[in-house]
């Protein structure tokens, strides 16, 4: 063959005509950074930081991140970037192990139901800040009564200079008023003190129910208008796939850190705001000892980066050949921790606050939970200058958070199913006709969540959707390719696209190598056992709120998406009937498997297969050689 032949492209023109490719390197990366930097970071860490000890959670948080998140999120990145295809069709790599990929399109459409329910919650607000005064800045009378573990309330809200308690029964307190201290006053209050902001999210919005079993599945039509909004904006900005996304991106990935940095300015200047900081930044000796503050922490970095659900592939899988995915997988996950803790200082600083006017400590001044965001954040807004105005910002902000995390998970169930039933070769607008085909099915699934126990549906997605089950298949997932597919081969793989500078070479065997074959299969063995020896029933803040049938529901949910592992297997197994060792065949790549173009096949004699011409179509911004400079 002679020298390859040379065509550059712009950004303008795509590099595989018949998938389609990102528009920029912009959008994939603003695109990563939107997936993995979303309410995970400022909804769900500031959570499990609260209940598993502040600092004590970052220890365990950061080590799981370069022992098991890192290693996992680069090598789905390259595994998608490589083969062109999503989840699903990356298993032509390992027929054996196929289940894995319907595994984790499986766990994101799970995931999918309940996200944008937490999306509907923020609509929910985003529309009630479009007034004079926010309606969660003081008391009203109606939300005074026992609370859903039945305990009496008392609603506190902060006036200009003192703190003032508010009652409707006379046996909660002695008076409304009172001429004593005000912290010996509340301290003698033996009601439970709440803040208006979460007994606005309990008795307005969710307007909760004593318990799931309650027989309170009437539909909050406020409720269900918000997730129905949230499903046709998630529908119209994915209509074109990643040609839409793309641009969408550029506004939902930098509009958060605006609003964040200023909330945490104006977070800091509370009043005991030090206190929740110094909560934050505190380790509890006692917590690291805890094996559950560990799993949590496991947990939370898979949830945070997205590893294990497939969207990684999935977006990757629209690069151009040679883009270089191991710049991206560092940038992404270092914004992504970076952010996760800088969010901690935003929540803590308003706990303290909150611990301050209450007089509780901060460990106890609000009960851990998926509502913890929707209590806190507005809490400290309401306390701020123009505070509908910074209300509305900062609740748009979530709506992009949220936004950017569930145009992946959904694009990655979609992608997963066009490729492997190749719905645009079948009809040219197949995978938008997909798209609007499971938003409204995943719109009705959600509309429990629209109820007065509906709280407690999306607290039990949260629990079992993306837990057992996402450890389970990343474990999976790695031993494939590292064991089965082969660490030397992958390593060739990635060369293919990224050159083979020295910085290559050394990282994979001083790095990669090591935590893909050794320390991440064995991190997330002990993961798995931590989490089996901490396993007790699901339950929602401190009340004892769940029949005893929703755990076995939670676990149709793991089975649900691990059972495609073997049964995959099995079909893949039945498929083959002239081969003797039929196992020994389903480890082996597939005939088609590799880079989704010839010109790329032509890179390595493994791939090639009967080339007219050989030929390399490189972007305007340069070749391999230029990657491995970067």
């Amino acid at each position: 063959m002679g020298k390859p032949k040379k065509i550059l492209l712009s950004w303008q023109e795509d590099e595989n005509k018949e998938r389609g490719n990102w528009n920029g390197k912009a959008d994939f990366l603003l695109s990563t950074i939107g997936y993995a930097v979303g309410l995970g970071n400022v909804w769900r860490f500031p959570y499990k930081a609260y209940a598993n000890g502040g600092a004590s959670f970052l220890i365990p948080y950061v080590i799981f991140l370069v022992t098991c998140g890192l290693p996992l999120f680069f090598m789905e990145l390259a595994l998608g970037q490589f083969a062109s295809v999503g989840p699903i069709s990356i298993w032509k790599s390992v027929p054996l192990m196929k289940g894995i990929g319907w595994a984790m399109t499986m766990i994101s459409f799970l995931v999918c139901i309940y996200y944008n329910m937490i999306i509907a919650y923020t609509v929910y607000y985003l529309c009630a800040s479009f007034t004079k005064v926010l309606p969660w800045q003081h008391c009203k009378e109606e939300w005074m009564r026992l609370n859903i573990s039945g305990r009496l309330i008392t609603c506190i809200e902060r006036n200009d200079n003192f703190s003032a308690v508010r009652e409707t029964v006379n046996d909660w307190c002695n008076s409304t008023t009172t001429d004593q201290d005000t912290d010996e006053y509340l301290y003698n209050c033996t009601a439970e003190k709440q803040t208006p902001a979460l007994l606005y999210w309990e008795r307005t919005v969710l307007d909760i129910s004593s318990s799931m079993d309650s027989d309170q599945y009437a539909i909050k039509w406020q409720l269900a208008l918000c997730l129905l909004g949230a499903w046709i904006i998630v529908f119209f900005c994915m209509c074109k796939g990643v040609k839409s996304s793309g641009k969408v991106v550029y506004f939902t990935a930098i509009f958060p850190y605006i609003v964040l940095f200023i909330l945490c300015i104006r977070n800091a200047m509370l009043e005991g705001s030090m206190e929740g900081i110094l909560f934050y930044l505190k380790p509890d000796p006692s917590k690291l000892t805890n094996s559950k503050t560990w799993y949590e922490a496991s947990v939370q970095i898979f949830y945070s980066l997205g590893v294990g659900f497939g969207g990684l592939a999935t977006m990757s899988s629209y690069n151009r050949f040679h883009n270089n995915c191991y710049r991206d997988a560092l940038l992404v996950t270092i914004i992504n921790c970076g952010t996760s803790i800088f969010a901690g200082f935003v929540i803590f600083s308003v706990i303290g606050h909150m611990a301050k006017l209450t007089g509780e400590d901060v460990s106890n001044v609000v009960a851990s939970g998926p509502g913890l965001a929707f209590v806190v954040y507005p809490e400290g807004i309401a306390t701020m200058p123009v505070a509908p105005l910074w209300s509305v910002l900062f609740f748009l902000m979530l709506i992009t958070l949220g936004l950017d995390s569930q145009f992946t998970m959904l694009e990655t169930v979609v992608t997963a199913l066009a490729d492997e039933f190749s719905l645009n070769k079948i009809h040219r607008h197949g995978k938008t006709i997909l798209t609007a085909v499971l938003c409204v099915l995943l719109f009705l699934i959600g509309l429990p969540q629209c109820t007065r126990a509906g709280v407690y549906v999306m607290n039990l997605y949260d629990w079992y959707s993306a837990g057992y089950s996402l450890i389970i298949v990343a474990l999976c997932e790695v031993v494939a390719i590292s064991w089965l597919y082969g660490f030397r081969r992958f390593k060739d793989d990635i060369q293919m696209m990224l050159g083979k500078g020295w910085w290559i070479n050394a990282s994979f065997y001083y790095y990669w190598i090591p935590t893909w074959i050794i320390i991440s299969p064995v991190m997330m063995v002990y993961i798995l056992i931590t989490m089996c020896m901490n396993f007790g029933p699901i339950t929602y803040g401190n009340a004892a709120s769940y029949p005893g049938y929703a755990d076995a529901v939670g676990f149709i949910m793991v089975a649900l998406s691990l059972i495609f592992i073997p049964l995959m297997a099995l079909i893949e197994y039945g498929k083959i009937h002239k081969f003797c060792n039929k196992i020994r065949a389903l480890m082996r790549p597939t005939s088609d498997w590799g880079p989704a173009l010839e010109q790329h096949r032509a890179l390595s004699t493994r791939y090639i297969q009967n080339i007219p011409e050989q030929m390399e179509i490189l972007p305007t911004s340069g070749n391999v050689q230029d990657v491995e400079k970067l």
